[in-house]
C-alpha cells in the first residue's frame, strides 16, 4: 500500500472569513504542527492581550469533532478536508485570590 507524503487541506479561521489551502500537509507531521504553520497566513494571534499564548483546536468539519494537536496529518485527515480553527477560551482564568 503506497502512503501519501502529503494531504491537501483546506484552513480557516473560526468566522470563516478567512481561509487558506495548504496543498501540501506533511502526512508525518502532527496537526498542532499543522496548525501553528498557519496560524500567521490566517493573520490569527499568536497571543492574547496580556501576551499570554494561545492555544488552537482544530475542528474537523467532515467528522464534526475536534482533532487532537497530537494526531498525525495522514491518520486524522483525508485530502480536501476543511480544519476551522478557534483559540482555546479560558474563563475567569486570570483571578486570583489576595489573602
Amino acid at each position: 500500500m503506497i502512503r501519501a507524503t502529503s494531504v491537501p487541506v483546506r484552513v480557516s479561521d473560526v468566522s470563516g472569513q478567512t481561509a487558506v489551502d495548504v496543498l501540501d500537509a506533511p502526512a508525518d507531521a502532527s496537526v498542532g504542527e499543522l496548525v501553528e504553520g498557519v496560524l500567521p497566513r490566517l493573520n490569527l494571534p499568536r497571543n492574547d492581550s496580556d501576551g499570554r499564548r494561545l492555544a488552537y483546536h482544530a475542528r474537523l468539519d467532515r467528522e464534526g469533532r475536534h482533532v487532537h494537536s497530537s494526531e498525525l496529518v495522514g491518520q486524522a485527515l483525508l485530502p480536501n478536508d476543511r480544519l476551522v480553527l478557534a483559540p482555546e477560551i479560558h474563563a475567569g482564568g486570570g483571578w486570583q485570590p489576595h489573602w
